[in-house]
């Protein structure tokens, strides 16, 4: 391990041991800890790694550095900011971008606070879950925020929900900018009542897989005519659940999700994500990041229903 200019700890490492699916080649980390390491860490390509959930890494690796938030970046501050807060919604002080958020979930139940509960069981940290907006039917990350700070190539910048252009699974903020931290808008309530929405949400993830994955493979599609439907219903109904290539392989739980049943490579998983195309004939939108970008795979297609 060697350290930059601004004290940024360096080190080649394995992507595999910081995603949840457990694939990805070694790469050059930069485990930054203050603004200005972050934008020293930032002067050449870049690549920031939060949870590695909704990842799939390539076995090469990436040739672009990979920032991970520490230190600061990975702290929390829940106390109600008396400036902002009132009588039922509170607004925090700042969250770090590299926090997990099942732990910040957790946290905010026993304190009796609302509003990222629809968010638990997402093994992400809170940096990605922001970028993404993360979530669940029973809610997500944009729920909860009320201001988010930004590293950009041009400084730091301070933006609301209403600055940005959010929706299903997509913050609106650009692929090269960085969530450094967040203040959440938060609703009072008991424990209690904030644990039984929890458990609402827990509970209809019952049937999601235990192996190592990423996440949903694929976002839910729009047909024709506007209705959204499951990706997971279409991946199933073409008969693919339990396809299996290499190590990796369509959940028999749910066929929306590829698991890692033990030494798969990023390789094994692309090849999944082949026959899914192949075989489902709705155009349908991957939900994973793919390092490196391969279009191929990412983006919806143009193919007609059949």
């Amino acid at each position: 391990m060697s350290e930059s200019r601004t004290g940024a700890k360096v080190e080649r490492l394995p992507l595999a041991r910081y995603t949840t699916l457990g694939v990805g080649g070694e790469s050059e980390v930069w485990f930054v800890s203050t603004h200005e390491q972050l934008a020293e860490a930032m002067e050449q390509p870049y690549r920031i790694l939060g949870g590695g959930s909704n990842l799939v890494i390539s076995d090469e690796g990436v040739p672009e550095r990979v920032i991970r938030l520490s230190g600061p970046f990975a702290e929390r501050d829940l106390e109600p900011d008396p400036t902002l807060s009132g009588d039922t919604e509170i607004v925090t002080g700042w969250v770090g971008g590299g926090v997990p958020l099942p732990g910040l979930v957790r946290a905010l139940q026993k304190l009796g606070l609302s509003n990222l509960e629809g968010t638990v069981g997402i093994p992400g940290q809170v940096g990605g879950s922001v970028w993404m907006n993360a979530g669940t039917r029973f809610g997500e990350m944009f729920d909860g925020l009320h201001t988010i700070e930004i590293a950009t190539p041009d400084g730091v910048k301070q933006v609301t929900p209403a600055d940005l252009n959010w929706g299903y699974r997509n913050s609106g903020i650009p692929r090269n900018h960085i969530v450094t931290r967040v203040r959440l808008k938060l609703k009072r309530g008991t424990p209690g009542e904030v644990q039984a929405r929890m458990d609402a949400a827990d509970h209809a993830r019952k049937g999601q897989p235990k192996n190592k994955t990423p996440g949903c493979a694929f976002k839910n599609p729009t047909l024709p005519g506007g209705q959204k439907v499951s990706a997971g219903l279409l991946i199933d109904q073409a008969g693919l659940k339990g396809t299996r290539v290499g190590n990796a392989m369509i959940a028999p739980e749910h066929a929306n999700f590829i698991v890692n049943l033990g030494g798969a490579t990023a390789a094994d998983v692309h090849a999944l994500l082949e026959v899914i195309r192949e075989k489902v004939g709705v155009p349908m939108e991957l939900e994973y990041e793919l390092w490196p970008e391969r279009p191929e795979l990412s983006q919806a297609q143009t193919a007609e229903l059949r």
